[in-house]
């Protein structure tokens, strides 16, 4: 199963401050939008994101269809394919995409320990 580009979506108190303390470790922005209260951030291949007031816990996310740099792959699978693939398996949802769309759609599961993990794409 390829799930994508991967990143970690941190949720934080203060934007300003928390992409400050990033960029000290080597991040530097590559997306997102300060007046939104999101942006995205990398060192190397490593990506993160950082949202304030959007949700309530820190999650794993996975972008099918974008590389590490949030570029276009040229083949990938879909969202909803991955979501068919892990209902047969017997994987819970808190969210789930449509089934009957096409284009950008997401779903959410929770590992045993409770934390979220977002299938997000974006094309």
């Amino acid at each position: 199963m390829q799930l994508g580009a991967f990143s970690v979506s941190l949720t934080v108190k203060d934007l300003a401050a928390s992409a400050a303390f990033y960029e000290k470790l080597g991040f530097s922005s590559f997306g997102g939008d300060m007046s939104q209260n999101w942006l995205i951030l990398k060192n190397g291949e490593t990506v993160i994101g950082l949202f304030q007031g959007m949700f309530e816990k820190n999650m794993l996310t996975f972008n099918p269809g974008w590389n590490q740099n949030a570029e276009p792959l040229d083949s990938f699978t879909d969202v909803r394919e991955l979501q068919r693939e892990l209902k047969e398996q017997g994987v819970e949802f808190v969210a789930e995409a449509d089934p009957g769309s096409t284009g950008p759609a997401s779903f959410i599961v929770v590992d045993p320990d409770g934390n979220p993990v977002l299938v997000d794409q974006h094309r």
